[in-house]
């Protein structure tokens, strides 16, 4: 089903950006599409629930999932219940030669329901790109520019499947 991998180098150390993408309660601030997350629970230091509501148009759904935080580099995202078959996530952080921080974002994903799969699959590399894009600016918001930007300003090398936006 819809699946997008990306790697976008940015202006930001590893750590700040590993922190902006772990910080889940403040999604809702500057994130498309989420109407509220929470951290329900946290098995370990590292290991958290966290439920998330999503909303587009007349649609609503809430859906839980398991977040590891692993060496400040990598998030990895379990699902864990709600309105999908299936969720796979990753996020990874690493420095390039340029001293940029290059992140490494996958996600697969499957709705139970057509209807949502059909909506979303039509539009799934568009929104893909605007919440990525989100989490850019709010970097931007948080630390400023701290260095020159990326050759190309950042722009992602990306690999997506799915519908075009649109079809």
């Amino acid at each position: 089903m819809p699946t997008h991998a990306e790697k976008r180098a940015v202006p930001y150390t590893p750590k700040q950006m590993f922190d902006l993408v772990a910080d889940v309660e403040r999604y809702p601030q500057f994130l498309p599409w989420c109407i509220a997350c929470r951290i329900v629970r946290r098995p370990s230091p590292n290991v958290f629930v966290a439920d998330m509501i999503i909303g587009f148009k007349m649609f609503r759904e809430r859906f839980s999932s398991e977040v590891a935080l692993n060496n400040a580099d990598r998030i990895d995202v379990v699902y864990d219940r709600g309105p999908f078959r299936y969720l796979t996530n990753h996020w990874r952080f690493e420095t390039d030669q340029r001293g940029l921080c290059v992140i490494d974002f996958y996600i697969d994903f499957e709705f139970r329901s057509r209807t949502l799969q059909a909506l979303i699959g039509r539009l799934f590399n568009e929104a893909v790109q605007r919440m990525v894009n989100a989490f850019a600016r709010r970097a931007a918001q948080l630390h400023g520019s701290q260095q020159a930007r990326a050759p190309g300003g950042g722009r992602p090398e990306s690999v997506a499947s799915g519908d075009p936006p649109g079809q």
